[in-house]
């Protein structure tokens, strides 16, 4: 219930300022769609996204769409965001399309809500993210990053069998050029690897 009071007063706050918003958007296209050490969908994916910032406010939808077509890799998030402080905090309604006849968009079951907060620490960034529901396992995240280098752990459907204990399931080093980017991504989790070519328009 705090969540949703939350996501509330910061919508609130960014309807009375809609007035003096900017907009933006962007689309990413990826050889695969590779998130905190996971492979969703097995199939390069188109990544666009939408934002309207106002003041400290920010509103935004976020998609991944497989271009085989594998429902697996099909999502399509809408968030809020603002700072407290140095800490960034934003709630995320993650939402999976399969196509099927049974989406059911209106039906909260069937989203997972993330609360996030972000921060630097000296040249170390730090997110932290907790599934506070549609996820039984109230699955926790944590990721460290220095520079092209990044460090995940997580619990829950992060690791294989739903562990309750923390595993590293996202090893990562990422090398970008213009619009272009290659990331090399290690799961000691799941026991496998990634190497991911992107480029973002």
């Amino acid at each position: 219930m705090k969540v949703k009071k939350v996501m509330f007063m910061l919508l609130v706050l960014g309807l009375s300022n809609l007035t003096y918003g900017q907009m933006s958007m962007g689309v990413d296209v990826f050889s695969r769609y590779v998130w905190r050490g996971t492979d969703y969908g097995n199939s390069a994916s188109v990544q666009p996204s939408i934002e309207y910032e106002m003041g400290a406010v920010t509103i935004g939808a976020w998609g991944a769409w497989s271009v085989s077509g594998a429902t697996g890799g099909n999502e399509n998030d809408v968030y809020i965001s603002t700072a407290v402080g140095p800490v960034g905090i934003t709630v995320t309604d993650y939402f999976f399309p399969a196509y099927a006849g049974s989406d059911d968009l209106f039906t909260l079951d069937n989203h997972i809500i993330e609360l996030a907060a972000a921060m630097d620490l000296g040249p170390i960034a730090t997110t932290v993210a907790f599934n506070v529901s549609g996820d039984d396992d109230n699955s926790a995240y944590l990721e460290l990053g220095y520079g092209p280098v990044t460090l995940g752990m997580g619990n829950g459907f992060y690791t294989i069998g739903d562990d309750p204990d923390f595993g590293v399931v996202n090893i990562g080093v990422t090398a970008s050029r213009d619009i272009y980017s290659v990331s090399y991504i290690l799961n000691p989790e799941q026991e496998t690897s990634f190497l991911v070519f992107g480029f973002s328009l």
